[in-house]
C-alpha cells in the first residue's frame, strides 16, 4: 500500500504553488489555518488560509473552505459545498451538501442552509424559531449615505 504524502503542493489557477497539510480524513488544510486535529476534514476538501474550524465540526467530501471564513462549533457542513471569504458560520449551525455560501455571509447559530442552496453575497441566514423548522435568508444592505440636493448648498434668503 502507498503512503500519502502529508505536505502537499498545488497550483492554483494563477500559476501560484500553495501548499497544504493532509489531514485527519484526507482533506487538505492549509498550514495558514486553524483546524483541530481531531476534526475530521473530508476527503478532497481545502481549507484555505486564514480559515478557522471549531471543534466538534464536520466537513464533508469535496468541500471549499475559503480564505478567512470562520466555523464555530459543532458545525456540520455536507459534501462539495463552497463557503466563500469572510463568511462567518455560526455555532451548531448545518450547511447542506451542495450549497454555496456567498462573501461575507453570515449563518446565525444553530441555522439551516439546505442542501443546493445558494447564499448570497453579504445575506444573513437566520434560525427560524417556534414549532416550524426551517431557514430565513434576509440580504443585509447598506445604504450609502444621503447626499444634499443642489451640490450641498443652502439657498440663500434674498
Amino acid at each position: 500500500m502507498a503512503r500519502l504524502a502529508r505536505r502537499v503542493q498545488v497550483e492554483n489557477d494563477f500559476g501560484e504553488i500553495m501548499h497544504y497539510d493532509r489531514h485527519t480524513g484526507g482533506g487538505f488544510v492549509s498550514p495558514h489555518a486553524r483546524v483541530p486535529e481531531s476534526v475530521p476534514v473530508g476527503w478532497g476538501t481545502y481549507v484555505e488560509k486564514g480559515a478557522v474550524v471549531g471543534h466538534g465540526c464536520r466537513l464533508g467530501d469535496g468541500t471549499w473552505i475559503d480564505r478567512d471564513v470562520v466555523l464555530g462549533r459543532d458545525v456540520r457542513v455536507g459534501d462539495n459545498v463552497r463557503i466563500a471569504p469572510e463568511a462567518r458560520v455560526g455555532d451548531r449551525a448545518r450547511v447542506g451538501s451542495g450549497a454555496r455560501v456567498g462573501r461575507r455571509v453570515l449563518v446565525e447559530a444553530g441555522a439551516v442552509v439546505p442542501p443546493d442552496e445558494i447564499v448570497p453575497d453579504d445575506a444573513t441566514v437566520r434560525r427560524r424559531g417556534g414549532l416550524r423548522s426551517g431557514y430565513d435568508v434576509c440580504r443585509v444592505y447598506t445604504s450609502p449615505r444621503p447626499r444634499a440636493r443642489g451640490g450641498g448648498r443652502r439657498p440663500s434668503a434674498a
